[in-house]
Protein backbone atom coordinates (compact mmCIF):
# COMPACT_ATOMS: atom_id res chain seq x y z
CA UNK A 1 0.00 0.00 0.00
CA UNK A 2 1.30 3.92 -0.98
CA UNK A 3 1.66 5.47 2.12
CA UNK A 4 1.19 9.60 1.25
CA UNK A 5 1.70 12.38 3.96
CA UNK A 6 1.08 15.59 3.57
CA UNK A 7 3.10 17.41 6.97
CA UNK A 8 6.78 17.76 6.55
CA UNK A 9 8.40 18.32 10.03
CA UNK A 10 11.74 19.45 9.37
CA UNK A 11 13.84 20.78 6.67
CA UNK A 12 17.85 21.31 6.72
CA UNK A 13 20.72 20.54 4.34
CA UNK A 14 19.36 17.79 1.85
CA UNK A 15 17.13 16.11 4.55
CA UNK A 16 13.63 16.79 5.64
CA UNK A 17 11.47 15.07 8.03
CA UNK A 18 8.08 13.66 8.61
CA UNK A 19 5.87 11.40 11.18
CA UNK A 20 5.11 8.21 9.96
CA UNK A 21 4.64 4.62 10.82
CA UNK A 22 5.98 1.39 8.64
CA UNK A 23 8.21 2.09 6.65
CA UNK A 24 11.76 1.02 5.92
CA UNK A 25 15.32 2.29 5.65
CA UNK A 26 16.38 3.01 2.47
CA UNK A 27 12.85 2.68 0.98
CA UNK A 28 12.59 5.32 -1.66
CA UNK A 29 10.37 8.31 -1.79
CA UNK A 30 8.21 10.96 -3.78
CA UNK A 31 8.09 14.74 -3.12
CA UNK A 32 5.17 16.71 -4.75
CA UNK A 33 6.00 20.11 -4.75
CA UNK A 34 3.21 22.45 -4.98
CA UNK A 35 4.14 23.66 -8.36
CA UNK A 36 3.75 20.35 -10.01
CA UNK A 37 6.82 18.75 -10.45
CA UNK A 38 8.93 16.28 -7.96
CA UNK A 39 11.61 14.74 -6.79
CA UNK A 40 12.83 11.79 -5.45
CA UNK A 41 14.74 10.74 -1.83
CA UNK A 42 15.18 7.64 0.48
CA UNK A 43 14.85 7.08 4.03
CA UNK A 44 17.90 7.63 5.91
CA UNK A 45 16.65 7.03 9.71
CA UNK A 46 14.34 5.97 11.94
CA UNK A 47 13.44 7.47 15.33
CA UNK A 48 10.39 6.27 16.53
CA UNK A 49 7.52 7.75 13.98
CA UNK A 50 10.22 10.27 13.06
CA UNK A 51 11.36 9.30 9.64
CA UNK A 52 14.09 11.37 7.95
CA UNK A 53 14.62 11.66 4.34
CA UNK A 54 17.87 12.27 2.20
CA UNK A 55 16.31 14.04 -0.65
CA UNK A 56 18.17 13.97 -4.59
CA UNK A 57 17.98 17.34 -5.24
CA UNK A 58 18.11 21.02 -3.79
CA UNK A 59 15.39 21.95 -1.00
CA UNK A 60 14.65 24.62 -2.98
CA UNK A 61 11.05 24.86 -3.95
CA UNK A 62 9.94 22.54 -1.41
CA UNK A 63 7.16 23.28 1.59
CA UNK A 64 6.20 21.87 4.75
CA UNK A 65 2.55 21.63 3.24
CA UNK A 66 4.13 19.30 0.28
CA UNK A 67 3.05 15.33 -0.07
CA UNK A 68 5.57 12.53 0.57
CA UNK A 69 4.91 9.48 -1.14
CA UNK A 70 6.46 6.19 0.40
CA UNK A 71 6.65 3.30 -2.60
CA UNK A 72 7.65 0.40 -0.87
CA UNK A 73 10.78 0.07 -2.42
CA UNK A 74 14.33 0.12 -2.57
CA UNK A 75 16.52 2.64 -4.76
CA UNK A 76 16.50 0.98 -8.39
CA UNK A 77 18.89 0.76 -11.51
CA UNK A 78 17.65 0.16 -14.75
CA UNK A 79 19.68 -3.04 -16.34
CA UNK A 80 19.98 -3.98 -19.68
CA UNK A 81 22.56 -4.47 -22.52
CA UNK A 82 21.51 -1.03 -23.54
CA UNK A 83 23.05 0.42 -20.87
CA UNK A 84 26.63 -0.05 -22.85
CA UNK A 85 27.64 3.26 -24.11
CA UNK A 86 25.90 5.19 -22.47
CA UNK A 87 26.32 8.07 -19.66
CA UNK A 88 23.77 8.62 -16.69
CA UNK A 89 23.49 10.72 -13.41
CA UNK A 90 24.12 9.14 -9.73
CA UNK A 91 20.41 8.36 -9.85
CA UNK A 92 20.70 6.66 -12.75
CA UNK A 93 18.88 9.44 -15.56
CA UNK A 94 20.71 9.79 -19.08
CA UNK A 95 22.90 12.83 -19.11
CA UNK A 96 23.80 12.15 -22.90
CA UNK A 97 21.32 13.19 -24.46
CA UNK A 98 20.12 9.62 -25.45
CA UNK A 99 17.01 7.82 -24.96
CA UNK A 100 15.76 6.51 -21.45
CA UNK A 101 16.95 3.62 -20.46
CA UNK A 102 14.70 0.18 -20.51
CA UNK A 103 15.23 -2.95 -18.97
CA UNK A 104 15.16 -4.53 -16.14
CA UNK A 105 14.57 -3.01 -12.49
CA UNK A 106 17.74 -3.92 -9.97
CA UNK A 107 17.76 -2.83 -6.35
CA UNK A 108 21.09 -1.10 -4.96
CA UNK A 109 21.98 -1.71 -2.08
CA UNK A 110 22.30 -5.55 -1.94
CA UNK A 111 24.48 -7.52 -0.22
CA UNK A 112 27.99 -8.54 -0.94
CA UNK A 113 27.76 -11.79 -3.44
CA UNK A 114 27.60 -15.12 -1.41
CA UNK A 115 31.04 -16.35 -0.52
CA UNK A 116 30.40 -20.13 -1.03
CA UNK A 117 30.07 -18.92 -5.13
CA UNK A 118 33.28 -17.04 -5.09
CA UNK A 119 36.74 -18.63 -5.91
CA UNK A 120 40.37 -17.99 -5.41
CA UNK A 121 41.51 -14.63 -7.59
CA UNK A 122 43.74 -16.16 -10.14
CA UNK A 123 43.70 -14.21 -13.63
CA UNK A 124 45.56 -11.46 -14.78
CA UNK A 125 43.93 -8.31 -15.73
CA UNK A 126 46.21 -6.85 -18.57
CA UNK A 127 46.62 -2.87 -18.52
CA UNK A 128 49.68 -2.74 -20.85
CA UNK A 129 51.12 -0.33 -18.17
CA UNK A 130 54.55 -1.82 -17.24
CA UNK A 131 54.44 -0.53 -13.66
CA UNK A 132 51.10 -2.53 -13.16
CA UNK A 133 51.13 -5.60 -15.15
CA UNK A 134 55.04 -6.04 -14.25
CA UNK A 135 55.54 -4.88 -10.50
CA UNK A 136 51.91 -5.12 -9.11
CA UNK A 137 49.83 -7.45 -11.61
CA UNK A 138 46.04 -6.40 -11.16
CA UNK A 139 44.67 -10.06 -10.56
CA UNK A 140 40.39 -10.15 -11.73
CA UNK A 141 38.26 -9.79 -8.70
CA UNK A 142 40.94 -7.79 -6.71
CA UNK A 143 40.00 -4.29 -5.39
CA UNK A 144 42.56 -1.96 -4.93
CA UNK A 145 42.99 2.04 -4.72
CA UNK A 146 45.62 4.58 -6.42
CA UNK A 147 46.62 6.63 -3.24
CA UNK A 148 47.26 10.07 -4.97
CA UNK A 149 47.01 13.85 -4.45
CA UNK A 150 45.05 16.14 -5.63
CA UNK A 151 46.47 17.69 -9.00
CA UNK A 152 47.96 14.23 -10.01
CA UNK A 153 47.33 12.40 -13.30
CA UNK A 154 44.87 9.84 -11.57
CA UNK A 155 41.61 10.40 -14.11
CA UNK A 156 44.01 9.94 -16.98
CA UNK A 157 45.93 6.61 -15.64
CA UNK A 158 42.10 5.16 -15.18
CA UNK A 159 41.58 6.26 -18.35
CA UNK A 160 44.34 3.97 -19.86
CA UNK A 161 43.13 1.30 -17.94
CA UNK A 162 40.06 1.79 -19.50
CA UNK A 163 41.09 2.22 -22.66
CA UNK A 164 43.77 -1.12 -22.20
CA UNK A 165 42.31 -3.35 -19.98
CA UNK A 166 41.09 -6.66 -21.67
CA UNK A 167 37.93 -6.56 -19.36
CA UNK A 168 34.68 -7.69 -21.41
CA UNK A 169 33.35 -4.24 -19.56
CA UNK A 170 34.04 -1.11 -18.07
CA UNK A 171 32.37 0.76 -15.74
CA UNK A 172 33.43 4.44 -14.90
CA UNK A 173 32.01 6.01 -11.47
CA UNK A 174 33.05 9.51 -11.39
CA UNK A 175 32.09 11.46 -7.65
CA UNK A 176 32.62 15.42 -7.39
CA UNK A 177 33.95 15.55 -11.26
CA UNK A 178 34.74 19.15 -12.69
CA UNK A 179 32.61 19.30 -15.70
CA UNK A 180 36.10 19.11 -17.65
CA UNK A 181 37.11 15.84 -16.19
CA UNK A 182 33.72 14.72 -16.73
CA UNK A 183 34.65 15.64 -20.90
CA UNK A 184 37.37 14.08 -21.06
CA UNK A 185 36.08 10.70 -19.43
CA UNK A 186 33.34 11.04 -22.02
CA UNK A 187 35.70 12.13 -25.48
CA UNK A 188 38.30 9.52 -24.31
CA UNK A 189 36.09 6.70 -23.85
CA UNK A 190 34.54 7.64 -27.85
CA UNK A 191 38.05 8.35 -28.99
CA UNK A 192 39.61 5.46 -27.72
CA UNK A 193 37.54 3.31 -29.26
CA UNK A 194 35.82 1.37 -26.25
CA UNK A 195 32.85 2.94 -25.85
CA UNK A 196 30.42 0.20 -26.88
CA UNK A 197 31.91 -1.64 -23.84
CA UNK A 198 31.84 1.76 -21.37
CA UNK A 199 29.52 2.76 -19.00
CA UNK A 200 29.70 6.07 -17.11
CA UNK A 201 27.47 6.91 -14.02
CA UNK A 202 28.85 10.42 -13.07
CA UNK A 203 28.46 13.29 -10.38
CA UNK A 204 29.63 16.91 -10.91
CA UNK A 205 30.90 18.76 -8.77
CA UNK A 206 27.74 20.96 -9.15
CA UNK A 207 25.03 18.25 -8.64
CA UNK A 208 23.31 17.54 -5.37
CA UNK A 209 25.55 15.86 -2.81
CA UNK A 210 23.19 12.88 -2.55
CA UNK A 211 23.63 11.99 -5.76
CA UNK A 212 27.70 11.17 -5.05
CA UNK A 213 26.68 8.80 -2.56
CA UNK A 214 24.56 6.59 -5.29
CA UNK A 215 26.85 6.32 -7.85
CA UNK A 216 29.03 3.42 -6.49
CA UNK A 217 25.59 1.68 -5.40
CA UNK A 218 24.70 2.39 -9.08
CA UNK A 219 28.15 1.22 -10.81
CA UNK A 220 28.47 -1.89 -8.56
CA UNK A 221 24.77 -3.24 -8.94
CA UNK A 222 25.24 -3.30 -12.57
CA UNK A 223 28.43 -4.97 -12.49
CA UNK A 224 26.99 -7.66 -10.38
CA UNK A 225 24.36 -7.91 -12.95
CA UNK A 226 26.81 -8.09 -15.86
CA UNK A 227 29.30 -10.87 -13.90
CA UNK A 228 26.74 -13.16 -13.60
CA UNK A 229 25.75 -12.76 -17.10
CA UNK A 230 29.01 -14.05 -17.71
CA UNK A 231 31.05 -10.78 -18.12
CA UNK A 232 34.31 -9.74 -16.68
CA UNK A 233 33.66 -6.13 -15.32
CA UNK A 234 36.54 -3.73 -14.33
CA UNK A 235 34.72 -0.93 -12.14
CA UNK A 236 36.81 2.09 -12.05
CA UNK A 237 35.49 4.52 -9.37
CA UNK A 238 36.91 8.34 -8.47
CA UNK A 239 37.01 9.77 -6.01
CA UNK A 240 36.48 7.83 -3.02
CA UNK A 241 37.21 10.77 -1.21
CA UNK A 242 34.72 12.76 -2.52
CA UNK A 243 32.19 9.75 -1.56
CA UNK A 244 33.37 10.05 1.39
CA UNK A 245 33.18 13.73 2.09
CA UNK A 246 29.92 13.50 0.88
CA UNK A 247 28.88 10.71 4.11
CA UNK A 248 30.70 13.16 6.41
CA UNK A 249 28.32 16.34 4.77
CA UNK A 250 25.45 14.33 5.56
CA UNK A 251 26.34 12.96 8.75
CA UNK A 252 27.00 16.29 10.38
CA UNK A 253 23.76 18.05 8.85
CA UNK A 254 21.85 15.06 11.01
CA UNK A 255 23.98 15.78 14.12
CA UNK A 256 25.64 12.31 14.45
CA UNK A 257 28.51 12.38 17.00
CA UNK A 258 31.75 12.44 14.30
CA UNK A 259 34.24 10.00 15.16
CA UNK A 260 38.14 11.30 13.57
CA UNK A 261 38.02 14.55 12.06
CA UNK A 262 34.43 14.77 11.37
CA UNK A 263 34.12 11.65 9.41
CA UNK A 264 31.40 9.24 11.03
CA UNK A 265 32.30 6.59 12.98
CA UNK A 266 30.69 4.08 9.96
CA UNK A 267 33.00 5.30 7.65
CA UNK A 268 34.88 1.86 7.56
CA UNK A 269 31.78 -0.28 7.07
CA UNK A 270 30.80 1.90 4.68
CA UNK A 271 33.32 1.38 2.11
CA UNK A 272 33.71 -1.72 2.89
CA UNK A 273 30.46 -2.42 1.85
CA UNK A 274 31.09 -1.06 -1.70
CA UNK A 275 35.11 -2.62 -1.98
CA UNK A 276 33.52 -6.11 -0.85
CA UNK A 277 31.53 -6.12 -4.20
CA UNK A 278 34.55 -7.35 -6.03
CA UNK A 279 33.89 -11.19 -6.48
CA UNK A 280 35.10 -14.04 -9.32
CA UNK A 281 31.91 -16.16 -9.10
CA UNK A 282 32.23 -19.99 -9.90
CA UNK A 283 30.82 -20.23 -13.45
CA UNK A 284 30.32 -16.66 -14.31
CA UNK A 285 32.20 -13.75 -14.88
CA UNK A 286 33.98 -11.33 -12.43
CA UNK A 287 34.27 -7.70 -10.88
CA UNK A 288 36.88 -6.11 -10.44
CA UNK A 289 37.52 -2.61 -8.31
CA UNK A 290 39.80 0.35 -8.73
CA UNK A 291 39.66 2.99 -7.01
CA UNK A 292 40.98 6.69 -6.83
CA UNK A 293 41.30 7.42 -3.03
CA UNK A 294 42.63 11.59 -3.17
CA UNK A 295 45.11 11.77 0.48
CA UNK A 296 44.64 15.68 1.77
CA UNK A 297 47.92 17.04 2.34
CA UNK A 298 49.22 13.97 0.73
CA UNK A 299 48.46 12.21 4.70
CA UNK A 300 47.91 8.58 4.34
CA UNK A 301 46.88 8.60 7.74
CA UNK A 302 44.28 10.23 6.68
CA UNK A 303 40.84 8.15 8.02
CA UNK A 304 39.82 7.82 4.15
CA UNK A 305 43.21 5.96 2.90
CA UNK A 306 43.35 4.47 6.22
CA UNK A 307 40.09 2.79 6.23
CA UNK A 308 40.64 1.90 2.50
CA UNK A 309 44.29 0.24 3.54
CA UNK A 310 42.68 -2.15 5.74
CA UNK A 311 39.93 -2.89 3.39
CA UNK A 312 41.60 -3.36 -0.04
CA UNK A 313 44.64 -5.86 -1.48
CA UNK A 314 47.16 -3.69 -1.67
CA UNK A 315 48.01 0.10 -3.43
CA UNK A 316 48.80 1.74 -6.28
CA UNK A 317 50.92 4.95 -4.92
CA UNK A 318 50.77 7.80 -7.92
CA UNK A 319 53.04 10.60 -6.97
CA UNK A 320 55.15 13.07 -9.04
CA UNK A 321 53.62 11.70 -12.79
CA UNK A 322 54.52 8.11 -12.03
CA UNK A 323 53.33 5.29 -9.51
CA UNK A 324 55.86 4.92 -7.28
CA UNK A 325 57.59 1.46 -6.66
CA UNK A 326 58.16 1.36 -3.45
CA UNK A 327 55.05 2.09 -2.28
CA UNK A 328 52.60 -0.13 -4.19
CA UNK A 329 51.93 -3.19 -3.33
CA UNK A 330 49.52 -5.67 -4.90
CA UNK A 331 48.57 -8.95 -2.80
CA UNK A 332 47.47 -11.25 -4.96
CA UNK A 333 50.19 -10.77 -7.11
CA UNK A 334 51.98 -13.92 -5.97
CA UNK A 335 48.97 -15.52 -7.41
CA UNK A 336 49.63 -14.98 -11.07
CA UNK A 337 52.95 -14.05 -11.16
CA UNK A 338 55.10 -16.69 -12.74
CA UNK A 339 51.98 -19.35 -13.06
CA UNK A 340 49.89 -17.23 -15.48
CA UNK A 341 52.83 -15.40 -16.28
CA UNK A 342 55.92 -15.95 -17.82
CA UNK A 343 58.73 -18.42 -15.47
CA UNK A 344 60.89 -15.54 -15.35
CA UNK A 345 58.61 -12.79 -14.09
CA UNK A 346 59.13 -12.62 -10.45
CA UNK A 347 62.89 -13.00 -10.78
CA UNK A 348 63.41 -10.26 -13.12
CA UNK A 349 60.74 -7.90 -11.08
CA UNK A 350 62.36 -8.07 -7.76
CA UNK A 351 65.68 -7.59 -9.34
CA UNK A 352 64.58 -4.65 -11.15
CA UNK A 353 63.36 -2.76 -8.00
CA UNK A 354 66.54 -3.94 -6.21
CA UNK A 355 68.72 -2.43 -8.68
CA UNK A 356 66.25 0.57 -8.48
CA UNK A 357 66.51 1.17 -4.73
CA UNK A 358 70.26 0.88 -5.34
CA UNK A 359 70.21 3.59 -7.66
CA UNK A 360 67.98 5.94 -6.05
CA UNK A 361 70.84 5.82 -3.17
CA UNK A 362 73.69 6.51 -6.03
CA UNK A 363 71.29 9.72 -6.83
CA UNK A 364 71.63 10.94 -3.53
CA UNK A 365 75.28 10.60 -3.44
CA UNK A 366 75.33 12.61 -6.50
CA UNK A 367 73.58 15.28 -5.11
CA UNK A 368 75.54 15.76 -2.39
CA UNK A 369 78.67 15.87 -4.14
CA UNK A 370 80.30 12.64 -3.46
CA UNK A 371 82.86 11.24 -5.81
CA UNK A 372 81.16 8.22 -7.83
CA UNK A 373 82.13 4.85 -8.53
CA UNK A 374 81.98 3.12 -11.66
CA UNK A 375 79.10 0.98 -10.36
CA UNK A 376 77.47 4.20 -9.32
CA UNK A 377 77.66 5.32 -13.17
CA UNK A 378 76.19 2.40 -14.26
CA UNK A 379 73.17 2.80 -11.72
CA UNK A 380 72.90 6.25 -12.49
CA UNK A 381 72.29 4.92 -16.15
CA UNK A 382 70.11 2.25 -15.19
CA UNK A 383 67.80 4.56 -13.15
CA UNK A 384 67.03 7.02 -16.62
CA UNK A 385 66.76 4.10 -18.56
CA UNK A 386 63.98 2.91 -15.61
CA UNK A 387 62.18 5.98 -15.43
CA UNK A 388 62.09 6.46 -19.05
CA UNK A 389 61.31 3.05 -20.33
CA UNK A 390 59.29 1.09 -17.46
CA UNK A 391 57.76 4.31 -15.14
CA UNK A 392 56.58 6.46 -17.41
CA UNK A 393 52.96 6.41 -17.77
CA UNK A 394 52.33 6.61 -21.27
CA UNK A 395 54.35 3.30 -21.76
CA UNK A 396 51.39 1.16 -23.68
CA UNK A 397 53.38 -2.44 -24.00
CA UNK A 398 51.59 -5.99 -23.22
CA UNK A 399 53.18 -7.27 -20.67
CA UNK A 400 55.47 -10.36 -22.68
CA UNK A 401 57.45 -7.00 -24.19
CA UNK A 402 57.51 -5.07 -21.12
CA UNK A 403 59.81 -8.73 -19.37
CA UNK A 404 61.52 -8.49 -23.08
CA UNK A 405 62.42 -4.82 -22.71
CA UNK A 406 62.99 -5.28 -18.62
CA UNK A 407 66.09 -7.55 -19.49
CA UNK A 408 67.14 -4.70 -22.20
CA UNK A 409 67.25 -2.30 -20.28
CA UNK A 410 69.28 -4.43 -17.48
CA UNK A 411 71.85 -5.95 -20.82
CA UNK A 412 72.24 -1.95 -21.70
CA UNK A 413 73.34 -1.22 -17.96
CA UNK A 414 75.13 -3.66 -16.36
CA UNK A 415 76.94 -7.10 -17.21
CA UNK A 416 74.83 -10.55 -16.36
CA UNK A 417 77.31 -11.17 -14.01
CA UNK A 418 76.22 -8.20 -11.96
CA UNK A 419 72.56 -8.58 -11.68
CA UNK A 420 72.66 -12.08 -9.27
CA UNK A 421 70.25 -13.44 -11.00
CA UNK A 422 69.36 -17.29 -11.55
CA UNK A 423 71.58 -18.72 -14.33
CA UNK A 424 69.30 -20.95 -16.06
CA UNK A 425 67.03 -16.98 -17.04
CA UNK A 426 69.97 -15.49 -17.41
CA UNK A 427 70.92 -17.71 -20.43
CA UNK A 428 67.26 -17.92 -21.53
CA UNK A 429 66.84 -14.66 -21.73
CA UNK A 430 69.65 -12.38 -21.29
CA UNK A 431 70.19 -10.81 -25.17
CA UNK A 432 72.45 -13.28 -26.69
CA UNK A 433 75.20 -10.81 -27.93
CA UNK A 434 75.88 -9.33 -24.16
CA UNK A 435 75.55 -12.85 -22.21
CA UNK A 436 78.92 -12.64 -21.49
CA UNK A 437 79.70 -9.33 -21.35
Amino acid sequence: MIKVFDRILDMRGSLISVRAENVGLNELVKIYKSNGSHTNGTVLKIDEDIVTIQVFESLRGISTGDKVTFLNREMQATFSDSLLGRCLSGSGEPIDGGPEILGEKININTPSFNPVKRIIPRDIIRTNIPMIDVFNCLVKSQKIPIFSIPGEPYNELLMRIANQTDASCVIIGGMGLRFDDYIKFVDNAQSSGVLDKTILFIHKATDPVVECLLVPDMALATAEKFAIEGKDVLVLLTDMSAYADAIKEISITMDQIPSNRGYPGSLYSELAARYEKAVDIEGGGSITIVSVTTMPGGDVTHPIPDNTGYITEGQFYLHDGYIDPFGSLSRLKQNVIGKVTREDHSDLANTMIRLFADSKKAKERQSMGFKLSAWDEKLLRYNELFEKRMMNLSVNIPIEEALDLGWTILSDCFTSKEVSMKKDFVDKYWPKEKVYG
